[in-house]
């Protein structure tokens, strides 16, 4: 099979279902933001992160891709989906993670500033981009019906990123760098 099918040489893509939409489509946006997320989360892998941090993001990527499949089926066509659906349960996965990742972290007094090691400033940025992927699948949500559960999800796993990310330097023996505000 080729990469190239030249179907969408005219900004145009398809949708899982058969529907074609402008590639400029908020459900194109939403599904390409998720796919970024996936693609940093990628990167942090990369830097050689600690095995329990490695294993959730695992999981997650395949989470991820689970929803971006979601956002890039045509309305009223999810049922051919051949995959578990993102569910509450997945949002509770992500919950006992955060619990588990702060242990033994410094409790938060202040901002941290996003950086340390290479894996944790990935993570930050991995958590930057799931923020900006809940606000287009959020904008998506306004001209077609979008589980619930997915935002849902996106929120947590922000939450996530962020914990793993101070989890990550502290494995290293880095610690966060708390943001002072600028004085007048």
């Amino acid at each position: 099979m080729k990469i190239y099918t030249r179907t969408g040489d005219a900004g145009q893509t398809g949708l899982f279902g058969g529907a074609r939409v402008d590639k400029d489509d908020a459900s194109v946006d939403a599904y390409g933001t998720v796919d970024e997320v996936n693609a940093v989360i990628g990167l942090a892998r990369s830097a050689a992160l600690a095995s329990e941090l490695d294993t959730v993001l695992e999981q997650i990527q395949s989470d991820l891709f689970a929803i971006g499949a979601e956002l890039a089926t045509a309305a009223g066509k999810e049922d051919k989906l051949k995959l578990a659906l993102i569910s509450s349960d997945d949002v509770t996965r992500l919950e006992h993670a955060i619990d588990a990742a702060e242990v033994g972290l410094a409790e938060l007094k202040t901002f941290v500033l996003p950086g340390g090691t290479q894996g944790a400033a990935a993570l930050h940025l991995a958590r930057t981009v799931c923020r900006r992927a809940e606000r287009r699948v959020l904008t998506a949500s306004k001209t077609r019906a979008i589980r619930h559960e997915l935002i849902v999800y996106l929120n947590r796993l922000s939450d996530l990123l962020f914990t793993l990310a101070r989890r990550a330097n502290h494995l290293a023996g880095v610690a966060d760098v708390p943001w002072s505000a600028r004085v007048r």
